[in-house]
């Protein structure tokens, strides 16, 4: 994620120092911590935290784990994960749902930290998992502020219960109560109550939100708060949790390029947990808060266990079946090619996958240079086909692939790049569906493959070694018509091709005159 990135580079490059050290002296150990200190320190943390974070990795870096273990500078880079796991939480926090629905959550915050966005995003992801949310909108200050959520609710395929128009007309307190009351006449098992914010804390705003919790007793009060706003999250969260109080909290912006000290203060100080992150501008750029698999992406060691999960939810396991028996029975077509295309556009932005993975951090200027529009321009290609042509790439002659780069609005090279892509992957997935490993690219075979047995070993090519090009177009010519080359071949002899005494007297015939051009390169 953009937000961690400078506190993911300098602490990668502190680790990077610890490796090349066997032993970790108690020297290394505070050069190591006070690194740290400054990263975290840059990354706007709030001071409490950075001692705190600092004070336990230190005593744990000199203690016997550290001193004891085989390879010291990854038992530092375990602790410090540990610790980072703890500041973030330490357990992953659900939703508690009411046991007599509909169940009441009421979102709080500062104007502009996303909340009714944010009350879109979480009522979709609820609706996906077979509630059936509405949205409250008793924010009936900020102008337009119902026009919007009225918008994000049908976005996300949600009720909205708008009985004000908003723009200062209306009174919150009563609306969040209808709201209620309607969710449970029209059998609604979740109730979101999107509340009004300002451009600071002040009593006005904190004595309306204290009503609306007051009157709806909610089940959740998530304080929404904005990832980027450093410092100052501490003192806004210190503040909501004074005046109204909070059960969890949801870092908005979490894409963005600021620092993240927020994600890393809140939940520490405020005892609250994060229990959501909205990571995007898509109603689907949102997930469940995981604090070791948040705290395994800031030191850059990946996050597959939440791309697995947006993998499961993008793809359908009767299809993959499918495809597995098309790669398998040699069947796999170009249509085939553009269906895995579409479903792993479903599961979101390829950046943000690719990030996912461990030492993702290194790849950083590949990934910054990726263009995600490049999957909609072999769609264009593929789309630009004929039935026939996709299902039989072998038809795609020159003629063919310039009216589809003209119909795609591409280039012939870039039809060929894709028929040649398609073709590697298919041969790799045939390769992988019967067992065996597939070639990478600029790794070789792979002995004995999995399931392949053992690889067979490649006869040595036989041929002349000499570093004159005549004799050795000579030699290579005899070897080829089995016969043996003379020992003083291209010496010796009457031509000045190199063909010794054994050859007849009359010279190289006209065949093996072309012979020899051809080897020559002429």
């Amino acid at each position: 994620m953009a937000t961690f990135g400078n506190l993911s580079d300098r602490l990668a490059e502190t680790f990077k120092n610890l490796r090349t050290k066997g032993k970790l002296s108690a020297a290394d150990v505070d050069g190591t911590v006070r690194e740290i200190r400054r990263a975290l320190l840059d990354a706007d943390v709030a001071l409490e935290v950075v001692k705190e974070f600092t004070g336990k990795v230190r005593e744990r870096a000199l203690g016997d784990e550290v001193s004891k273990a085989l390879n010291p500078a990854q038992q530092v880079v375990k602790i410090v994960n540990e610790e980072l796991v703890e500041i973030l939480g330490g357990q992953q926090r659900r939703l508690e749902f009411a046991k007599k629905p509909p169940t009441i959550i009421m979102l709080a915050g500062l104007q502009g930290a996303g909340k009714t966005t944010l009350a879109g995003k979480l009522a979709k992801w609820l609706a996906k998992d077979g509630h059936t949310p509405i949205l409250v909108a008793a924010d009936l200050q900020r102008p337009n502020a119902v026009t919007q959520l009225e918008v994000v609710g049908a976005q996300a395929g949600v009720p909205v219960y708008a009985p004000e128009p908003g723009n200062g007309v209306g009174n919150p307190v009563k609306v969040a109560r209808d709201g209620v009351k309607y969710a449970q006449q029209k059998m609604h098992d979740v109730v979101i109550v999107d509340t009004a914010g300002r451009l600071g804390v002040d009593a006005e705003m904190m004595k309306q939100a204290a009503d609306i919790r007051k009157a709806i007793d909610p089940d959740e009060v998530l304080f929404v708060i904005d990832a980027m706003i450093g410092q100052d999250a501490v003192a806004t969260a210190k503040a909501f949790q004074d005046g109204v109080d909070f059960t969890g909290v949801v870092l908005s912006k979490l894409d963005g390029d600021a620092r993240g000290g927020a994600a890393l203060s809140v939940a520490s100080i405020t005892g609250r947990p994060i229990m959501f992150a909205s990571t995007g501008e898509s109603l689907d750029d949102f997930e469940p808060f995981h604090p070791d698999r948040m705290a395994s992406r800031i030191l850059d060691l990946g996050d597959i266990l939440t791309l697995i999960e947006q993998a499961q939810g993008a793809f359908d396991e009767d299809e993959a079946r499918k495809m597995a028996e098309k790669f398998s029975t040699d069947s796999f077509t170009l249509d085939d090619f553009l269906g895995q295309m579409q479903q792993l556009r479903n599961m979101g932005s390829i950046k943000k996958m690719m990030s996912m993975l461990p030492g993702a951090g290194a790849m950083k200027q590949q990934l910054e240079n990726f263009d995600e529009r490049e999957i909609v321009r072999t769609e264009a290609i593929i789309q630009s086909m004929t039935k026939a042509e996709r299902t039989t790439p072998k038809l795609l002659n020159g003629s063919r692939r310039l009216r589809i780069a003209r119909g795609a609005g591409s280039t012939v090279t870039e039809v060929n790049q894709l028929v040649s892509r398609f073709e590697q992957a298919a041969k790799m997935m045939k390769t992988v569906a019967k067992g065996g490993m597939p070639n990478i690219p600029g790794m070789g075979p792979v002995p004995g493959g999995m399931g392949g047995g053992r690889s067979k070993p490649q006869p040595k090519k036989k041929g002349s070694k000499s570093g004159n090009p005549a004799k050795r177009a000579a030699e290579n010519l005899a070897l080829a018509s089995g016969e043996k080359p003379a020992a003083g071949a291209g010496v010796s002899g009457g031509t000045g091709f190199g063909l010794g005494s054994s050859r007849k007297a009359g010279g190289p015939s006209e065949d093996e005159m072309a012979a020899l051009q051809k080897m020559l390169g002429r």
